[in-house]
C-alpha cells in the first residue's frame, strides 16, 4: 500500500491518510438533490469519488463508498408543486433518472446509496441527542441546533461566526433564539405533503441533519473521508461537523475532502444561474469516454471549465489512447517504463492529482509509439483505475449485419440530433450483446 496524503479542509493541508481500521477506508461523498436531471457539475463528485475508491482499491485497501440522495428537500417541495405532482413522486423519478445518468458513466455504483427517506430514525435519535444535551431547542414543532453552544463552529469554513449567513432566510426567524441557529426538524406545512410523526410533533428533517445521520448509520463516527463539492464546505458541511460532534462527543470524519465546481463562463454550473448542460445531454452528444475524461482533467481542488471545445478535447485524447491501443499487444510492458506506471500512482497518492496521472499516461502512450511490440499490461493497469482501460478492446469486427445496421441508424439519429431515437437504437444494440461506441471516424461495436 502507498502511503496516501489528501487534502483536508479543516486543518488547509495535505495530510496523510490514517484509516480509523488497518487497511479499510470508509468514504462518506454528499450526492444530489433529486429535484431534476443531474447536470455535468453534479457529476464531478461522483466521478472523483468513484475513481477515488478504483484507486485505493487498486493499491489493496478496503474502501467503502457512500454515497446519499437527498429526497426530502424545500428543492422537490417546490419543483413538485410547479409540475402538480407529488413530491415523493417527483423525487422518485428523478433518483431513477439519476442511477441511470450516473450508470451511463461505467464506474459502478457505490457501495451504499442512502435514501433521506429512508433514514428518519437514525435523523430523530441525533436530534433527540442534540436535544438531550441542550445543543439544540424546540420551538412551535421546529427544532433548531445552538450554534454558540458548539464553541468550535466555523473550524470546518474558517469563518468567524459574526460573518455567517445560514442561508434560511425569514424562515423561523421569529422562532429562533438566534438568527445563527439552524433547523434540524421543520414543523409541517399545508403545502407539503410528505411528512412523519416525531417527538416534536409531524414534520419532516432539514437538510443538514440528514447528512449526518446517514453517514454515522452507515459508516460509524470518525470514519476517514467526508466529500463533496466546496459549494457544501459552509452552511452544509460546518453544520455536519458541528452537530455530530456536539451529539456524540466524536468527530463525525477525520478528513473533509472537496472538490472544485464545474464553471461556465466564470460561474459554477447550476440550475438557479441557467448554464446547465445535463449530464445525460452531454452522454448523448459525447459519449462516456469523453465526458470521464473531461471530469477527470483537472486537480480535483480546481474549478473546472466547461465548453464544447473542453468536450471535444476530451474525445480527442480519448481517440489518441484507442489509437495506440491498436499497437499494444497483450502482455507485461517493457520494464524500462515501469518507472511511468509508478509515477502516475504516485500522482494519485499525492492528493489525488488526476490531471498529473494522465499526464504521465500520456508520457507512457508516447514512449510506446516510439517503439515497437510493446505489451499493453502497463498502460491498462493505469486506465483501469480512471475507469478508461475499455479503451484498449479491440474493435469487434464481426457484428452481425443487424447491429452493424442498427449503429449506422444509430449514427444517422446522432447527426440529426435526434437523441430520443439515439438512445433507443443503443438500447437495441445493447439487448442484442453489443456495445456502440462513438470515435472520430464513426463508431466501433464492441461484445458486451
Amino acid at each position: 500500500m502507498r502511503a496516501i496524503r489528501l487534502h483536508d479542509t479543516r486543518t488547509g493541508s495535505v495530510v496523510p491518510l490514517e484509516p480509523r481500521e488497518q487497511g479499510r477506508v470508509g468514504i462518506y461523498a454528499c450526492g444530489p438533490t433529486v429535484y431534476g436531471r443531474i447536470h455535468v457539475g453534479n457529476a464531478r463528485p461522483y466521478v472523483v469519488f468513484m475513481v477515488l475508491r478504483r484507486f485505493l482499491a487498486a493499491e489493496r485497501y478496503e474502501p467503502t463508498l457512500v454515497i446519499n440522495i437527498t429526497d426530502i428537500n424545500d428543492k422537490i417541495y417546490d419543483a413538485a408543486a410547479a409540475e402538480r405532482r407529488a413530491s415523493a413522486d417527483l423525487a422518485r423519478e428523478m433518483t431513477a433518472r439519476y442511477v441511470e445518468d450516473t450508470d451511463r458513466l461505467g464506474l459502478g455504483r457505490p457501495d451504499a446509496e442512502p435514501l433521506a427517506s429512508e433514514t428518519i430514525g437514525p435523523i430523530e435519535d441525533l436530534i433527540g441527542a442534540l436535544v438531550d444535551s441542550d445543543h439544540a431547542y424546540e420551538a412551535d414543532g421546529d427544532v433548531y441546533f445552538r450554534v454558540r453552544s458548539y464553541p468550535e463552529y466555523g473550524e470546518l469554513s474558517h469563518r468567524r461566526v459574526e460573518d455567517m449567513d445560514q442561508g434560511e432566510g425569514v424562515e423561523g426567524a421569529q422562532r429562533k433564539e438566534d438568527p445563527l441557529d439552524f433547523a434540524l426538524w421543520k414543523a409541517h406545512k399545508p403545502e407539503e405533503d410528505t411528512a412523519w410523526d416525531s417527538p416534536w410533533g409531524r414534520g419532516r428533517p432539514g437538510w443538514h441533519i440528514e447528512c449526518s445521520a446517514m453517514a454515522e448509520a452507515l459508516l460509524g463516527l470518525d470514519f476517514d473521508v467526508h466529500g463533496g463539492g466546496s459549494d457544501l464546505v459552509f452552511p452544509h458541511h460546518e453544520n455536519e461537523a458541528a452537530q455530530t460532534r456536539a451529539a456524540r462527543g466524536e468527530p463525525l470524519a477525520r478528513i473533509w475532502m472537496h472538490n472544485g465546481m464545474v464553471q461556465q463562463e466564470g460561474e459554477k454550473m447550476a440550475k438557479s444561474v441557467g448554464n446547465i448542460f445535463l449530464l445525460h445531454a452531454a452522454l448523448d452528444a459525447y459519449e462516456r469516454d469523453a465526458v470521464v475524461m473531461y471530469l477527470l482533467s483537472g486537480h480535483y481542488r480546481q474549478p473546472l471549465a466547461f465548453s464544447a471545445d473542453r468536450l471535444e478535447e476530451a474525445a480527442a485524447r480519448v481517440d489518441r489512447i484507442r489509437e495506440a491501443g491498436r499497437r499494444l499487444h497483450t502482455g507485461p510492458s517493457p520494464p524500462d517504463m515501469a518507472p511511468l506506471r509508478e509515477r502516475f500512482f504516485d500522482a494519485l497518492a499525492e492528493d489525488f492529482n488526476t490531471a498529473e496521472a494522465l499526464a504521465v499516461a500520456f508520457e507512457w502512450v508516447r514512449e510506446a509509439n516510439r517503439r515497437e511490440a510493446v505489451g499493453r499490461d502497463g498502460l491498462e493497469a493505469m486506465l483501469d483505475v480512471l475507469g478508461l482501460a475499455n479503451l484498449l478492446e479491440e474493435e469487434a469486427g464481426g457484428a452481425p449485419d443487424e447491429v452493424r445496421s442498427l449503429a449506422e441508424q444509430r449514427q444517422r439519429a446522432r447527426a440529426e440530433r435526434d437523441f430520443a431515437a439515439a438512445d433507443r437504437l443503443r438500447d437495441e444494440i445493447a439487448a442484442q450483446g453489443w456495445e456502440v461506441r462513438d470515435t472520430a471516424g464513426g463508431f466501433e461495436l464492441l461484445r458486451r
